[in-house]
């Protein structure tokens, strides 16, 4: 949840005289060590609401160890309240169905095509536009794929207002691949699989993740995933198995990445087995023993307290 969910528990908690955990969805301060060029930071209001709700909280879940880490060293958090649970996702809708040729049939994309997708909200820190310069400095150095190549970037605005998506149609145009990307509707959860299965390569390169389920989503449809190694995308991830974490945002680098595992057929599908069997072990039965278990202990130590002071 964000901090206003958890400033909301934290009456609730005192009212109730029952303890408050709180699991958090992004964090004001690692996302302002990490901001995209021209990002404006998070304010100072967000960051005071999160440092109120860790102060408060009997009980604090991080998706990951880094997150966890940065819960210590950002926040001051009490190591011994903070547990690591990781998301899952629902695999048994996310999952490799009938394969690559069966989703690009449906979905009318050619058979022969080298496809690299792009899934999330359009705005900086996801790093869609990284996707495009990479694009445009692959295609100057590989011209022999443009006939082959298509870039899907799937997904809406993030807020109000279409500035983000329309500056990076310019980005596009300009770059003089107008006619490989190709910008699509956000997708529901039912819609998503097919268009997963179609790529060869899922693009995840975001400036900070918390974690990365769309990296998780298209893992466990069994395609790999190129992501930039920051935050919980290291765990979501595993480099060299189920994709590859790149480091730094240089669009040199992601260029050549993309380029050679477009050129390399077999390790893909060796990345794409590597992917499903990774995925597997972030069900949400795992996610949801994993929470339960940190609700008993947090319970458990708050009776205890209770029975030794009598509150």
């Amino acid at each position: 949840h964000y901090w206003i969910s958890g400033e909301v528990g934290i009456p609730a908690s005192k009212k109730l005289g029952i303890p408050l955990i709180h699991t958090m969805h992004t964090m004001a301060k690692v996302k302002n060590l990490n901001l995209a060029e021209g990002e404006s930071p998070e304010p100072g209001s967000r960051v005071r609401g999160e440092m109120e709700v860790v102060e408060s909280a009997q009980g604090l879940i991080a998706n990951t160890d880094a997150e966890a880490a940065s819960l210590v060293s950002l926040y001051s958090a009490c190591p011994d309240l903070v547990h690591v649970v990781t998301p899952g996702v629902d695999l048994y809708t996310f999952t490799a169905g009938q394969g690559r040729a069966h989703a690009r049939e449906q979905l009318h994309i050619p058979a022969g095509a080298h496809v690299i997708t792009f899934v999330g909200r359009i705005q900086p820190h996801k790093g869609p536009d990284l996707l495009i310069r990479a694009t445009a400095e692959m295609l100057s150095h590989s011209p022999h794929l443009r006939s082959k190549l298509i870039v899907f970037v799937i997904g809406g605005v993030s807020g109000a207002g279409t500035a983000e998506v329309e500056k990076l149609k310019e980005m596009v145009k300009w770059s003089g691949i107008s006619d490989v990307v190709r910008f699509m509707p956000p997708m529901s959860r039912n819609e998503l699989p097919d268009w997963y299965r179609a790529a060869d390569l899922v693009c995840v390169p975001s400036y900070s993740e918390s974690f990365g389920l769309v990296a998780l989503e298209s893992q466990a449809c069994g395609t790999p995933v190129v992501a930039t190694a920051v935050g919980g995308l290291r765990t979501a991830v595993a480099d060299g198995i189920s994709g590859v974490l790149v480091d730094g945002h240089d669009p040199r680098a992601w260029s050549s990445v993309l380029a050679r595992l477009l050129a390399e057929p077999q390790r893909r599908v060796l990345l794409s087995m590597g992917a499903i069997e990774h995925a597997s072990h972030f069900g949400w039965d795992a996610t949801a023993r994993g929470t339960l278990d940190v609700y008993d202990r947090v319970l458990s130590e708050s009776a205890k307290i209770r029975a030794t002071y009598g509150r």
